[in-house]
């Protein structure tokens, strides 16, 4: 069991979405499934955040049912030889971990199941995403998809109704376990980022990927899992693509280089981005820029508090970045175009389970909403990107930054 979240959250979850969904139905979610790696290798496995806030489980392709007269979960057999490898599944210690005391295998389950949408002939669940997105350009997780085309298969009258905004609105405000476990991934990348980059291991590392490893080392040696999500480590004009990945060029003097990292502890992450500057005093230029992104979080610090809409947030900052960029003489007009040359991303996103976390964009922030305030500059001629990322809780009268221990100077 992890140490901030114990049965009765889960279990509490559960309640709490039945009485906002107000559906005489059963609420069925189903956990990720494994993904294939190559030949009989699969990816890392990673739950699905809504499957978890659920039931607290991290095993793949269990099924849970929050029926009219109570939960069960559905879990698949495993063969002999996969038990081998991948070890058994301990059906007590599902219930320990979920509250739920009723475990049935696939056959019963779903015949339980199909008694139930009989009487109903309406069914809740996280409506599955298509098969690929191509704004992203990646394939999604088909486990979804497979759950409501085996409910049509037992039930084709079934209609099914998509609980994403019901149990994005739950995740969106975090409770003292959440807000405790959110803080202790931010603590640990804190910690880990100072380490990693202290004045005399900045002018020793010569390849990005030396500042990966060392941040890395740092999240697993304090108790993280690991990284929450793929790290960018990028420097100079490799800064000024805003994800940038690849953590493999070299780390030249008089350039600037981003990070943009997270520890993911008790399932929870962290998303802090610093700009450092490489071997000794950045130029006046770059100065100017990292001071323009700085002011810009600030006034998003002003801002954000109990009742604002993000949309309508944005648009402020997108204008206040327009006087910066004008101020830098990035730009000749401060129309949407041209701040979008050089400032293409949104300012901030939700936080939690997920980096970018599952949120109604459209309601009101209300304390407890965590989010990320993340402005930053991409000049490709100039080969600089700077970028400055903390993460803040939404307070009764405004916001507490939540990684604020960590210093934003370039050196």
């Amino acid at each position: 069991m992890t140490p901030n979240f114990s049965s009765d959250f889960f279990a509490d979850n559960r309640r709490r979405l039945r009485e906002l969904v107000k559906l005489d139905a059963p609420i069925v979610v189903t956990a990720n499934g494994l993904l294939q790696r190559g030949g009989d290798s699969s990816f890392a496995f990673q739950q699905d955040a809504s499957f978890w806030y659920l039931t607290g489980l991290s095993e793949p392709e269990i099924i849970l049912v929050m029926g009219v007269s109570g939960d069960y979960l559905m879990v698949p057999p495993r063969e002999a030889v996969r038990e081998a490898f991948d070890g058994a599944v301990d059906f007590s210690e599902l219930t320990k971990r979920s509250g739920i005391d009723v475990v049935y295998d696939l056959t019963s389950g779903w015949k339980q199941l199909r008694r139930q949408l009989q009487t109903a002939k309406r069914y809740a669940t996280v409506a599955p995403n298509p098969p690929y997105v191509e704004f992203w350009g990646m394939y999604t997780n088909p486990a979804r998809a497979s759950l409501t085309e085996k409910i049509k298969e037992i039930a084709s009258d079934s209609e099914l109704y998509d609980i994403r905004k019901d149990i994005a609105r739950l995740r969106m405000v975090k409770q003292a376990s959440e807000l405790r476990a959110l803080q202790q991934a931010i603590d640990i990348t804190i910690d880990s980022m100072t380490e990693a980059s202290s004045l005399d291991k900045l002018a020793a590392y010569q390849y990005e990927y030396e500042f990966d490893a060392a941040i890395a080392y740092g999240f697993r040696k304090r108790g993280a899992r690991g990284n929450a999500f793929e790290p960018i480590v990028a420097s100079g004009k490799s800064g000024a693509t805003i994800h940038s990945m690849l953590n493999n060029g070299p780390m030249k003097q008089g350039e600037l280089i981003i990070v943009d990292v997270g520890a993911e502890y008790d399932g929870y992450c962290a998303d802090i981005t610093r700009t450092y500057s490489i071997g000794g005093q950045p130029s006046n230029r770059q100065q100017a820029i990292h001071a323009a992104v700085l002011e810009v979080q600030e006034y998003g610090y002003g801002l954000l508090k109990p009742g604002v809409l993000l949309r309508e947030y944005e648009k402020q900052i997108e204008t206040y970045m327009g006087e910066k960029l004008l101020e830098l003489s990035l730009i000749k007009t401060a129309d949407k175009e041209s701040i979008r040359t050089y400032y293409p991303h949104a300012c901030s996103h939700f936080l939690g389970l997920d980096p970018h976390d599952a949120g109604d964009y459209e309601q009101a922030l209300l304390p407890g909403t965590v989010l990320t305030c993340e402005p930053g500059i991409y000049i490709p001629e100039e080969g600089i990107g700077v970028r400055t990322e903390d993460d803040l809780v939404i307070t009764e009268s405004g916001v507490e930054v939540l990684s604020a221990r960590l210093p934003k100077t370039l050196m």
